[in-house]
């Protein structure tokens, strides 16, 4: 254990920053839940960061398709304080650094994923993150795809890598291909060496799979899926990666051979039930620097594609909102921080 005296004076260096930093920034704050109407555009003071942590001036903010549900209440596990700023991910650059980083150098260009962020969300101008949770931008993404990849690419690869453990060769569904995480699974199972079964969503959502690389893709709500499972893997499919749950998930279960795989993050609905035979696991995407650094490596080897649906200003955050509830997004939805 360090001395106190050791303590005190690595704390007391000061922050590396631009001079540039003003002392307050616009926010997309709710001071309750609702509906995209509770939030308000406020200005409140820039967060300062700690010694181990990374200031960013946001370019570029993820909108989850759970952001709504944040928004509306839906996930309140009762320790939620107002006022709120959601956004768990995004991109941008360097503004100032605490005194044991030493990652990064004033605007780098970095992209970070911190769910519950200690000092504030990302829907604001500025964010304060642990520097364990962010990364440089790799040189195949510009800044807009990196502030939409973060959260959905680590879960999709998280996924495939960690929880179901993919190998070459293996006949592997991506259940809800058209959706952000799923379009990014897929890219990245085919990268792993399988071949893909992709069930989308509506035409759009079939030929941006096919686009993106599946061996074979379908519409889940008006193809014959039992036929086209039959034609794909006659023996059966190894594993099944979800991230959408209803009556043709359970048809691709059926699927499944035996001793084989299931994984689909938390906040699936309904959730898939149990089965003997199956291994069956539900996950959460975890971030760290050797996470994003294996994201990073897996976005250079598959030269990633990141469709973009949709990119909204700070300001019309709640038409942003509006736009995921709507349904059948395909594309990720941003917002712009600088507008």
């Amino acid at each position: 254990m360090p001395s106190t005296k050791t303590s005190r004076r690595a704390h007391s260096r000061p922050i590396v920053a631009r001079s540039s930093i003003p002392a307050t920034m616009r926010a997309a704050v709710i001071d309750h839940y609702g509906d995209p109407s509770v939030f308000s555009i406020e200005t409140i003071p820039v967060p300062t960061p700690n010694a181990q942590e990374v200031l960013i001036a946001l370019d570029t903010i993820g909108v989850g398709s759970w952001d709504p549900e944040l928004r509306s209440g839906k996930w309140d596990e009762g320790r939620t304080k107002f006022p709120l700023i959601l956004g768990i991910d995004g991109s941008g650059t360097v503004a100032a650094m605490g005194a044991t980083v030493t990652r990064f150098a004033l605007g780098d260009r970095v992209y970070s994923y911190s769910f519950e962020n200690p000092k504030g969300g990302f829907y604001a101008e500025y964010v304060a993150v642990p520097a364990g949770r962010v990364a440089h931008i790799p040189a195949e993404l510009d800044m807009i795809r990196a502030g939409a990849v973060p959260a959905i690419g680590l879960t999709a690869l998280q996924g495939l890598d960690d929880t179901l453990e993919i190998a070459a060769g293996e006949n592997v569904i991506v259940y809800g291909a058209s959706g952000n995480v799923g379009m990014i699974a897929l890219q990245f199972a085919k990268l792993r060496g399988a071949r893909v079964l992709a069930v989308a969503s509506g035409g759009d959502g079939v030929e941006l799979a096919r686009r993106l690389g599946a061996d074979q893709a379908l519409d889940g709500r008006g193809d014959d899926v039992d036929a086209a499972l039959e034609q794909f893997a006659p023996d059966g499919v190894d594993a099944v990666l979800a991230f959408a749950g209803g009556k043709e998930l359970t048809r691709c279960l059926d699927a499944i051979r035996k001793r084989g795989r299931l994984a689909y993050p938390d906040g699936v609905e309904p959730e898939p039930r149990k089965r003997r035979g199956l291994r069956i696991t539900t996950y959460d995407a975890q971030t760290g620097v050797r996470q994003l650094e294996r994201f990073n490596a897996a976005i250079a080897e598959s030269k990633l594609e990141v469709p973009i649906a949709a990119v909204f200003s700070l300001g019309d955050v709640a038409r942003a909102h509006e736009r995921i509830e709507r349904g059948h997004v395909i594309g990720k939805v941003v917002l712009n921080a600088s507008t």
